[in-house]
């Protein structure tokens, strides 16, 4: 390679992380004027932000809650539940993180919760379908909003809390019968479900897609795409720097959006963080009968999602706590599979493996979006759990507003990086 290709080229901000969360953080950047420089070791949108259900969330007030039943807790150790599957071990590992998950799920914790996450939820549809538009990805959004459905009396009712936040927030919703259910969905067999429609979410036929989309309008607008190991960071006089495939890269501020390995990259740099990984899977498959979906549902019991994609109906799986780079367990697609065929007529697996991802999760279930409570230049937009795709356009604006000087357009305080500082 050439002394010229080599050379040093400087930015304003690099962001590490090429999902939803760091592409969105770099095109609200870009609009402010700085010049940004996104790295990642793969290509944009590879990791959580490909395997999702595609769900722009209005709704979501209250966070996931550790199983607490006897029957349920039985169900998890012997294998037998869809929702939730573990590795022992991996769960022994966790027990101080579960620990404080459990008590973040107290009624202070959730009404905690609910007041910092409403107001990215009020702007997450908004703020998704502004960047779909300045970026030509508007094909892959549709309106319609998503099913939750609920096999058992006890399930529904269990969700009321959730229903009682949509109203003080004033989150639309309609709670549906067997007989609306099919009406709504004619494809599924809805006898014995309850179900609650939320029409204010929205949802895409790609997500892999829509983050490819983003980043090639970042790249057209004359933003700097590079491939280098995030791992390889360091500090310099005045600010950051790092070796990519194509030379050496400066800036005067990072963006740490590496999702499920931002807590690797930040304990390098002396800041730890109580982030754990949820693990989750997907297969597409191609429904027998010309049966389809028209929206993505959600077995909120069985913790799987039906989500009509490009590429077939895609069923994405409950929670997997196990170690992040563990080789995948094919009998939780399988178990998936089984539950979800008594509600929909899956048919034939279009992919020969299915997808694994990993979804990075705070105790409070919140995000880090804000300055490093320790180093200067650093800034930090990670942690989204289960509602990266939905947050990272908004917590991408919050951010770069931030990142430039500019008044934040909501609230940060409750997303602080503070919140976890020893």
């Amino acid at each position: 390679m050439t002394a010229k290709t080599r050379q040093t080229q400087s930015f304003d901000v690099m962001v590490l992380g090429a999902g939803i969360v760091g592409v969105s953080t770099a095109l609200h950047l870009q609009r402010l004027g700085l010049s940004v420089a996104l790295i990642d070791r793969k290509h944009p949108g590879e990791e959580a932000s490909f395997g999702n259900a595609g769900i722009v969330q209005r709704n979501g007030f209250v966070p996931h809650a550790v199983p607490t039943h006897p029957l349920t807790l039985l169900g998890i150790l012997f294998g037998r539940s869809s929702a939730v599957s573990l590795d022992m071990a991996t769960v022994l590992r966790m027990l101080p993180w579960l620990r404080q998950f459990h008590a973040a799920g107290n009624a202070r914790g959730v009404e905690a919760y609910s007041r910092a996450v409403a107001p990215l939820r009020a702007f997450a549809v908004e703020e998704h379908l502004d960047l779909a538009h300045a970026t030509n990805a508007n094909r892959f959004y549709r309106q319609g909003g998503w099913l939750h459905l609920y096999r058992s009396e006890t399930a529904f009712q269990a969700s009321e809390t959730e229903r009682q936040y949509a109203r003080v927030f004033g989150v639309s919703y309609r709670e549906m019968s067997a007989g609306e259910i099919g009406t709504l969905e004619p494809g599924l067999t809805a006898q014995g479900l309850r179900g609650v429609h939320w029409p204010e979410s929205c949802s895409v036929s790609n997500p892999g897609a829509v983050v490819d989309a983003f980043w090639r309008g970042f790249v057209h607008d004359g933003g700097g795409y590079f491939r280098a190991d995030a791992m390889k960071l360091k500090q310099e006089r005045g600010g950051w720097q790092i070796e990519g495939e194509r030379g050496t890269l400066f800036s005067r501020q990072a963006v740490v959006a590496l999702g499920a390995w931002s807590a690797d990259l930040l304990a390098r740099l002396g800041e730890t963080y109580p982030l754990a990984v949820k693990r989750g899977y997907h297969m597409h498959y191609r429904p027998l009968s010309g049966a389809s979906l028209s929206r993505p549902v959600v077995d909120v019991e069985n913790g799987f999602a039906l989500t009509p994609t490009d590429n077939g109906i895609r069923l994405t799986t409950g929670v997997e706590l196990a170690e992040r780079d563990a080789p995948p367990n094919p009998a939780i697609v399988r178990l998936a599979k089984r539950r979800a065929e008594e509600i929909f007529p899956l048919g034939r697996a279009l992919q020969e493996q299915p997808w694994i991802g990993s979804r990075p999760c705070l105790p409070d279930s919140l995000p880090v979006v804000g300055p490093s409570a320790k180093i200067p230049g650093l800034w930090l937009n990670f942690g989204h759990a289960h509602d990266g795709f939905t947050l990272g356009p908004v917590t991408g604006r919050l951010l770069a507003s931030m990142i430039a000087g500019k008044q934040p357009f909501l609230d940060p305080a409750g997303l602080s990086a503070l919140r976890f500082a020893t």
